[in-house]
């Protein structure tokens, strides 16, 4: 459809009623794991929202599943939210029951010091798995995030930078667009750059939403008014089209979180939404959600090429995804891209081992700039095309190309937002056992 937005500044503080921080108070303690050479990085991010909102939220599916999604589970499925509480440096994963308590304890400290009602306040987390929270940095952040809250593009700013790990830029967006003649905005943050192929679905149970240690956190505000079914399923949506579509290492994290806050301040009538109106409104949810899932892997660690697999053809959209996540998380494919090789043989290997029905004589390989329907085919119907070497590495020399698949099989279609595999990722995650301090996340 049409483009019906604008992209405006402000980020999660863009739309009205919602404030924001992020403070440093030492969570994962400077000097001890990669990391930590960022200093006094900001580290606890509050959101708030000035009245209570409608709230949806997605989340992992792996079957190892950290305690601030458990408590996101139990409370999202009431309906309601006022604020999310965010750490990075610990992911509060595999921690057992002290891990729920404290997750718990963070959601209560947080309703205390902004006086807001039991059970309105979600939680985040980030970091090295396994290590216990230390609670009294964690309670003196809230303290100071609740002092410091503000609806400045400062204030965004700080929140996202409080939510980082590896990350090596902050990752944020808003929008503003129209809804029963009043102006609504959508704004979000995200972080993620290792620990990346998320799979999340609403309940945390497989199968997912389709149509060093690190996570994907993605937090939505909206002052739109939308009912909370209507809500959940236009976040389902667009996570599945971006969040869901995205790799960097094949790895789902412990953590994967996604919330949508919708306050309603922007004065729009929920029940008398058009048609229109909430097709506008999933467009540019799709949007924002795009967007930062694709600034997740263009900041992938160590990724130096963006790559979109789009495999067509398939016999059925499971095979489609199958055989388009095969590609893109192969670590022979992935390792040629970062040396520019155009290498198809690789690539229909991983096609082969993928459930995907495959017939041999009947695939095509091909390249494409970013969005382009000139396709350099590099193989037709099982067989190497004319096309010469030098051209084939020339289309994958270039930092972003689509990498083009056709199956011709039957209808199926499906892409995944791939990065290329490189020394330098190896070199942040291998860890350095003679050395503890550089051990970690």
């Amino acid at each position: 459809m049409k483009t019906k937005f604008k992209i405006v500044s402000g980020a999660i503080v863009a739309p009205k009623g919602f404030r924001a921080s992020g403070v440093f108070c030492d969570i994962k303690r400077i000097g001890t794991g990669k990391g930590s050479n960022k200093g006094a990085k900001r580290d606890l991010a509050l959101i708030v929202s000035d009245r209570p909102a409608t709230v949806a939220g997605m989340f992992t599916t792996n079957q190892v599943c950290a305690a601030p999604v458990k408590v996101c589970l139990e409370r999202v499925k009431r309906g309601k939210a006022q604020a999310v509480v965010v750490n990075s440096g610990n992911a509060n994963a595999c921690t057992g029951g002290q891990g729920l308590a404290d997750a718990r304890e963070m959601a209560r400290f947080t309703e205390r010091s902004l006086r807001l009602p039991g059970g309105s306040v979600l939680v985040g987390s980030t970091g090295r798995i396994g290590m216990a929270l230390p609670m009294d940095n964690v309670r003196a952040g809230i303290i100071e995030a609740a002092v410091e809250l503000g609806d400045t593009a400062r204030h965004a700013a700080n929140a996202v930078e409080a939510i980082m790990t590896s990350d090596t830029r902050p990752k944020e967006i808003a929008v503003e667009l129209k809804l029963n003649g009043r102006a609504v905005r959508i704004g979000g943050i995200c972080k993620g750059a290792g620990m990346i192929q998320p799979g999340m679905s609403a309940s945390g149970r497989r199968p997912a939403a389709r149509s060093l240690h690190a996570t994907m956190l993605c937090f939505l505000t909206t002052d739109a008014a939308v009912p909370a079914a209507a809500l959940q399923a236009a976040l389902e949506e667009a996570v599945a089209q971006s969040f869901n579509r995205i790799t960097v290492d094949g790895d789902m994290s412990t953590n994967d979180t996604v919330l949508l806050l919708a306050n309603g301040l922007a004065g729009n009538s929920p029940r008398g939404i058009s048609a229109a109106d909430r097709a506008t409104f999933q467009a540019a949810l799709n949007h924002v959600c795009l967007e930062l899932a694709k600034m997740i892997v263009r900041d992938g660690e160590g990724v130096s090429r963006f790559v979109t697999v789009r495999v067509s053809g398939a016999k059925n959209p499971a095979d489609a995804d199958a055989a388009a996540r095969a590609v893109a998380n192969s670590a022979l494919v992935k390792t040629s891209w970062h040396g520019g090789d155009p290498n198809w043989g690789r690539i229909i290997d991983a096609l082969g081992y993928s459930p995907a029905t495959l017939v041999e004589d009947k695939v095509d390989i091909g390249y494409a700039a970013p969005g382009s329907r000139r396709i350099l085919w590099s193989l037709r119907r099982g067989r190497p095309t004319a096309a010469t070497f030098a051209r084939l590495c020339a289309a994958v020399a270039a930092k972003e190309f689509d990498l083009h698949i056709n199956l011709n099989l039957g209808r199926g279609n499906a892409l995944m937002y791939a990065a290329d595999l490189t020394e330098e990722y190896v070199e942040f995650n291998k860890g350095d056992v003679s050395d503890p301090a550089a051990l970690g996340g």
